[in-house]
């Protein structure tokens, strides 16, 4: 499989985020936990996992500590599918 690299860059989320995104999306319950401990309440039920989009409620695995980035990469994959499906809907 041949992923392209190309130069990418993140920042901090910030409070103002939550109103200008319809959707926040964390990897694990640790993203999700500093996620709302920086936007605060969730009224709008914006923040959520990305597999929850696939209907569980489960964690994508950091390959920085798991070494396995192929199956990091298939649940990002069920993962972001199913939130395109969302969307369409």
């Amino acid at each position: 499989m041949h992923i392209p690299f190309t130069k990418r860059h993140a920042r901090q989320i910030t409070k103002a985020d939550y109103d200008y995104y319809d959707d926040i999306i964390g990897m694990d319950h640790y993203n999700l936990r500093n996620m709302k401990h920086i936007l605060g309440k969730d009224p709008e039920h914006k923040i959520s996992l990305l597999y929850q989009f696939a209907g569980q409620d489960k964690d994508i695995a950091d390959p920085w500590y798991t070494g396995n980035f192929d199956e990091t990469y298939d649940d990002v994959i069920i993962g972001c599918k199913a939130l395109l499906n969302k969307i369409l809907d």
